[in-house]
């Protein structure tokens, strides 16, 4: 049986990755292994075992692009040594295992994030590093890497599923039991085997031009005719929302400043992807000559935004991200306005060593995010004369409920992320719970922005609810259900009919057009609620607390409540029934 063309090739392209990148392929690939191992030892190992396992998993995973770049620097040189390659795989290692004990040696926030941003700026190098500082075609280098790395995408994933196709028949027709990990084994080899080694096979050497009428056809219809028509016309409402913000005099907070900023991403990656055809197409021409200039104003509005967040709460490593990744577009977009011959290498360069200046050294996002909180906390302090000679003094008397709940707030951040030692003035092992002798009140926990709403739901339901309603002594039977329809009314002809209005949650009845009864469930509700006080959750009642029977000289009422549910105006108490389910029995005297 020979084997197929398509199979040689990909056996080829295999073969090409593995000789080139030996080292990659083999931390890819432990990276699987060990997945796999911690799927295989859980639950039986301890949790301390569990995160050293992951601690080495994330170091050879930080191995995967540090191999890469150590390989690419060194094909750089015409007539480079083998020693010298083994040379910079050894210090490489080094370095991996420096992190390990270092940087690594606990799986926290700042640990994390820091992982993220070595990982980022070393994929960065691995992109530029073949033509920094300057080489013609760069743009062209990184749409054929996109470009590979879509098709490997696509490639892995229909392999995937047809392994996992394939699984699945042996378990279903040929009835041999197929554990649901095998699917997961499956996908890590997918991903850490075959899609890195057929992406590498495709990397340009070091000498390969890289030719302009190479462009794919595929990306030039995407970004011209649908991606750059659909940012101007995102732009145009980002105005139109920053004219009303104007008018109205509120600034924008919170999601917007995200939106603005991924769109300013967004933006200069399609700038940097069409700079290959800008000099051939109007369009082009134009968004990329108009782009950077309209985005600007965008940027600034932003800055403001974050600045009033950042003036209420301080400085946070993730409102940090945010200012610097808008700081870095706002410069490259003031670069692609100053500058007339564009180098697009500085793209990748400056956000690697961003994302480095971010998790190292006195400008990262956690040194200028503890000093910003220790400020905000020092501030309070003086506020309310609680800082003497550089210590803190309890309070006196009683201070605002506000600077409780900011001091608090200040003390979860650095309990949450980094460690309550970082804190300015604080006695030595000083815990949460020593607030109240150190600060001279309690701790004030936090509670979701959405508990401070005016309205407070409430729930109350049928302990048992009846399966058969006793009607004896009644002669008539209505259900709720009928009583929200359009009409809000039940009748039995012209004997006797009710109405439930849901907005006032008043029951009336009525015997041949003449009023019997009239009855408003709010205060039937207000004495359930005074009585059980129902949680969000929901409360369940015994069926004879939700029943409630009345009577006046023309009739007899049962109501029988299966389930009550409204809203409670936390500033007065006041209660709004929104729904109520159950049935009126009804006896004409």
């Amino acid at each position: 049986m020979k084997i197929t063309p398509a199979v040689k090739h990909m056996m080829t392209v295999l073969s090409v990755s593995l000789k080139r990148f030996p080292l990659t392929i083999l931390f890819s690939t432990a990276v699987a292994v060990m997945l796999i191992m911690i799927t295989e030892l859980q639950p039986s190992i301890d949790t301390n075992l569990t995160e050293t396992l992951y601690r080495i998993t994330m170091i050879l995973a930080l191995g995967i692009p540090l191999s890469l770049c150590l390989k690419l620097f060194w094909e750089r040189k015409d007539n480079g040594k083998l020693s010298a390659l083994i040379g910079l795989y050894s210090a490489g290692c080094l370095v991996l295992l420096l992190y390990y004990f270092f940087l690594l040696n606990t799986l926290e926030m700042v640990s994390i994030t820091r992982y993220i941003g070595v990982s980022l700026a070393l994929y960065l190098s691995f992109l530029f590093i073949p033509y920094f500082p300057r080489r013609e075609q760069f743009e062209m280098y990184v749409i054929k890497l996109g470009t590979g790395f879509c098709i490997t995408v696509i490639y892995s994933a229909v392999l995937y599923l047809g392994l996992a196709a394939i699984l699945f028949t042996i378990d279903q027709l040929l009835g041999i039991q197929i554990a649901g990990r095998a699917y997961y084994y499956v996908m890590l080899f997918v991903a850490f085997l075959f899609a890195p080694a057929y992406f590498l096979a495709d990397i340009p050497q070091s000498d390969e031009q890289l030719e302009q009428k190479n462009y794919l056809k595929l990306l030039r219809v995407l970004l011209l005719y649908i991606v750059m028509p659909l940012l101007t016309a995102y732009t145009a409402i980002l105005y139109i929302y920053f004219a009303k913000i104007i008018v109205v005099s509120e600034w924008p907070v919170g999601l917007v400043s995200h939106l603005v900023l991924w769109y300013g991403v967004i933006v200069t990656l399609v700038l940097f992807l069409i700079t290959p055809i800008k000099d051939e197409n109007k369009w082009a021409t134009g968004f990329s000559v108009w782009m950077p200039r309209i985005i600007l104003p965008v940027l600034v509005m932003m800055f403001i935004s974050m600045g009033i967040r950042i003036n209420a709460y301080g400085v946070t490593e993730n409102r940090y991200y945010v200012i610097i990744l808008g700081l870095w577009v706002f410069g490259i977009m003031l670069y692609y306005i100053l500058t007339k011959k564009r180098n697009n290498i500085i793209i990748p360069v400056t956000l690697a060593v961003i994302a480095l200046i971010a998790v190292f050294g006195p400008l990262s996002s956690y040194s200028i995010s503890t000093l910003s909180q220790n400020n905000r906390l020092e501030a309070t302090l003086l506020r309310n004369d609680m800082l003497q000679e550089g210590k803190i003094q309890a309070a006196a008397g009683d201070i605002p409920e506000k600077d409780k709940t900011e001091i608090s707030r200040i003390l979860d951040y650095f309990n949450d992320n980094h460690n309550l030692a970082d804190v300015k003035y604080f006695p030595d092992n000083f815990g949460i719970d020593d607030i109240d002798k150190v600060f001279g009140f309690s701790y004030v926990p936090y509670t979701h922005p959405a508990e401070h709403s005016a309205e407070r739901f409430y729930y109350f339901t049928t302990e048992e609810p009846e399966r058969a309603i006793d009607i004896q002594g009644y002669d008539y039977m209505f259900g709720s259900m009928f009583l929200y329809a359009e009409n809000s009314t039940d009748s039995t002809g012209d004997t006797i009919a009710v109405d439930y209005d849901d907005q006032s949650s008043i029951v009336k009845v009525y015997g041949q057009g003449i009023l019997l009864y009239e009855k408003a469930l709010n205060s039937f509700v207000g004495e359930l609620f005074d009585k059980h006080q129902p949680s969000t959750e929901g409360e369940s009642i015994p069926a004879e607390e939700m029943t409630l029977i009345e009577e006046n000289e023309q009739v007899k009422v049962k109501f029988i409540f299966m389930h009550i549910m409204g809203n409670e105006d936390v500033t007065t108490g006041d209660l709004k029934l929104e729904r109520a389910e159950f049935y009126l029995l009804v006896k004409i005297k």
